[in-house]
């Protein structure tokens, strides 16, 4: 890109140009991609199998256990796809190719805008994978096309959380070692959630837990529309933490990328 078309090029196109140089890197780099494909899958299928005597238990929302692994599946494998953007993230930063970024003329939010569109673009390969595979064993929609609509909804609402936190780790760590770091926040706010488990069957500390976690909230809109009829009850909740984890983990970004900025 010239510095004439840089200087000219509207803010939506230059985030349309960070999604694009993103989709190349995958592309160049698929060690790096194929983790975030397959673990979901693996983890559809390991957990639909390894958990299908819950459906016996009196009380269990559902007696087809894809349908109650397969959309937390589905919201994972978005989660990953944010981590990879993290990880892109990191290797700008200690290539120095980031420093370039920072003093083109384009809109400091630009690249942050543009990795957490990449994440959520991204998150449809995986989604659409896990999707496949539920269907094959055995997956129904009770809800019909707004089964699919809101489980989406809550993917890529999780795409850009996690974009968003990742970002917000790389940009202190500066290092690819930041991934760790990002992959662990991920996995603790999915498991201590209702990810496998409904609340109403946990015991001990994790349903206190689990009550006050966003995740939970979330992994019941992605589920509306697979356990029975989509129902707005089970809808706004996950669509308000959304929008309050995005708005907070924007400001915990903002703020460590303003530490790169002199």
């Amino acid at each position: 890109m010239t510095a004439v078309t840089a200087r000219t090029a509207s803010s939506p196109a230059m985030v349309a140009a960070v999604v694009r140089r993103s989709a190349l890197s995958m592309r160049r780099i698929p060690s790096a991609v194929i983790p975030t494909l397959v673990m979901p899958v693996f983890f559809a299928v390991a957990f639909s199998n390894t958990f299908a005597g819950l459906t016996l238990l009196p009380g269990y929302p559902t007696d087809n256990i894809w349908n109650w692994m397969i959309p937390y599946a589905c919201v994972q494998a978005a989660s990953f796809g944010a981590m990879a953007a993290a990880m892109a993230l990191a290797r700008d930063l200690e290539d120095g190719f980031y420093d370039r970024l920072l003093l083109s003329p384009s809109k400091k939010w630009v690249v942050p805008a543009g990795l957490v569109s990449w994440s959520m673009i991204r998150a449809i390969i995986p989604i659409t994978i896990t999707l496949a595979v539920g269907v094959l064993g055995g997956l129904t929609f009770p809800g019909g096309v707004a089964a699919i609509w809101w489980m989406s909804v809550a993917a890529f609402g999780v795409a850009a959380m996690g974009a968003l936190w990742g970002m917000g780790v790389t940009y202190r760590v500066k290092k690819q070692s930041a991934g760790g770091l990002v992959q662990v926040g991920l996995f603790i706010a999915m498991f201590l959630s209702v990810g496998m488990v409904p609340l109403e069957l946990q015991t001990g500390w994790l349903p206190h837990v689990a009550q006050y976690n966003p995740i939970t909230a979330i992994l019941t809109m992605a589920r509306t529309g697979f356990l029975g009829p989509a129902q707005w009850g089970e809808i706004y909740p996950g669509l308000f933490w959304i929008g309050v984890s995005v708005i907070l983990l924007a400001w915990y970004a903002a703020r460590g990328m303003k530490t790169l900025i002199p």
